[in-house]
């Protein structure tokens, strides 16, 4: 439909429960339920809207997975404030699905490089001496985990989350988690790889993103970064070919 006007498109039917929800939905938005408050009976919804349980119920759990309201079995519906979590969650299977199309892992990789870069350099020029101290910690476990690997690819995830909080912005530590969870596969094959790289590979990295961050070289923890990324996804790929 590109070029179409929005009001020459055809009108697509809604479904009832879409309906019920897009209003629910208005009256979330503009406070006539806010935060903390209870929607109403489902018998009173259906009586309001005209409409069976069913619309109702599929309704409110569109509602539950927009992170708009939190349902419980017996209760009320109960409005609550989204949080970055539930709104990366709701995008999983969107991820998942867009992972496995051609060309889907790299377009991860490629998000993530350039997501890792802007923290990397971020932190560079704003953390703290608590930040600094936190990330160092953080490569101290990452090190200490160079022998187990289950432990040690925790420790690598933990790492690069103390980038994503230092700005302090509650989107990028659920961006991050995210992310982690949609290239777990990636992180485990690169971490496993027996030759050049690995978990020691990566732990030199680490360290040399910290080093450069403690610097506050921005410019070199951007390079840190790319080069650690560029590594991690060229030893995915030759894992990959080599299974092939």
């Amino acid at each position: 439909m590109t070029g179409i006007p929005a009001e020459s498109r055809p009108i697509r039917p809604q479904k009832l429960y879409e309906q019920v929800s897009a209003r629910l939905e208005a009256r979330i938005i503009d406070k006539t339920y806010e935060i903390g408050d209870l929607l109403p009976s489902e018998r009173d919804l259906m009586r309001e809207f005209g409409v069976g349980r069913p619309a109702i119920r599929e309704a409110l759990i569109h509602l539950r997975n927009m992170g708009l309201i939190e349902l419980r079995s017996g209760e009320r519906a109960l409005v609550i404030r989204p949080t970055p979590e539930i709104v990366v969650e709701a995008l999983s299977g969107v991820a998942k699905h867009m992972l496995s199309a051609h060309d889907g892992v790299r377009d991860f990789q490629n998000a993530r490089l350039f997501f890792e870069v802007g923290l990397a350099r971020h932190a560079a020029q704003h953390a703290t001496k608590e930040d600094i101290e936190q990330l160092r910690l953080a490569l101290e476990v990452n090190q200490a985990a160079l022998n187990d690997l289950p432990r040690f690819e925790k420790t690598d995830v933990a790492f690069h989350y103390v980038l994503a909080v230092i700005p302090r912005n509650p989107i990028f530590p659920a961006i991050h988690a995210a992310i982690a969870e949609w290239l777990v596969q990636q992180r485990h094959i690169t971490l496993s790889w027996s030759g050049r790289g690995g978990a020691e590979g990566a732990y030199e990295a680490h360290r040399s993103i910290y080093e450069a961050i403690a610097a506050r070289d921005p410019d070199r923890a951007e390079k840190a970064m790319r080069a650690h990324l560029a590594e991690v996804a060229s030893l995915f790929w030759k894992a990959m070919e080599s299974d092939a």
